[in-house]
């Protein structure tokens, strides 16, 4: 099963989209469109999880695809 995280930057000003929690794959100066690019790629995956961090980079939310 894949896992992929939707994490802020050090300062919070951007958000990275990460595989497998390695180096980020992608990043997106808004929260929305990097939980969408996010989704859409655990979605062509399954089976996948997707875990969106808050600033503190504690799990927020958790997905099941």
């Amino acid at each position: 099963m894949k896992e992929y995280t939707v994490a802020p930057n050090k300062d919070a000003t951007g958000w990275y989209v990460k595989v497998e929690d390695i180096a980020p794959t992608d990043h997106y100066e808004k929260k929305d469109k990097a939980i969408a690019k996010a989704e859409e790629m655990a979605q062509e995956n399954k089976p996948s999880k997707l875990y969106i961090l808050d600033k503190y980079h504690e799990v927020q939310e958790e997905k099941s695809y």
